[in-house]
């Protein structure tokens, strides 16, 4: 394919898959509608087809879109700790720049309890999602910034809890999920575990 109609096609598929974000995060999963997606761009329901031959590949690309999101506050410059410091706190702008994208992924992970399908495409997601971030804390503790007992794995599964917590309205509400990311932030940084801080 030539450079100028693969250009051309990427910002087609792009197009499709920010109509599919946004009508996920206005209408909710039963809102998603292709047809309607498919008219939103200007293209027949075949053109989109073309790009996403069903519903689910449809989905997957709107859940990589809303993780690339995600991955985009993770600076790969600097020290493994500030690193993750400044990911938590790129990761509460995000979440109050862009709304939508809370929205987004507090629909999917909903929908996931009912849909095996949906549930498979997350699952995908987040494992990637804890493999990074568990690289980040294993160089965090190799660096010092975290005691070396702490269990890499468990503070990655907390961490992406949390960030998941926070697309909840329940979290939005009375600032519950910032206070959480910052009590986290806060662990972190102290290089304190939160049993040893509930004691406290």
């Amino acid at each position: 394919m030539p450079p100028a109609r693969r250009a051309v096609s990427e910002k087609r598929r792009e197009e499709l898959v920010l109509a599919a974000y946004r009508q996920i995060a206005e209408r909710g999963f039963e809102g998603l509608r292709t047809r309607d997606v498919a008219g939103e761009v200007g293209v027949n329901i075949a053109t989109l087809h073309y790009y996403f031959p069903t519903k689910e590949s449809l989905i997957r690309a709107v859940l990589d879109h809303a993780m690339g999101r995600f991955l985009t506050t993770l600076e790969p410059h600097g020290s493994p700790s500030s690193q993750l410091r400044n990911h938590l706190r790129a990761v509460r702008n995000l979440m109050l720049e862009e709304p939508e994208l809370g929205s987004v992924m507090a629909e999917l992970a909903l929908r996931s309890v009912r849909d095996e399908s949906i549930r498979t495409i997350l699952d995908d997601v987040y494992d990637g999602w804890h493999t990074t971030m568990r690289g980040l804390l294993r160089r965090t503790v190799k660096e010092g910034g975290l005691r070396r007992e702490v269990d890499g794995d468990g503070v990655a599964a907390l961490i992406i809890a949390t960030l998941t917590a926070m697309t909840l309205p329940v979290m939005q509400d009375a600032n519950r999920g910032d206070q959480a990311l910052r009590q986290l932030e806060r662990w972190l940084g102290s290089d304190s575990s939160p049993k040893r801080e509930s004691s406290n």
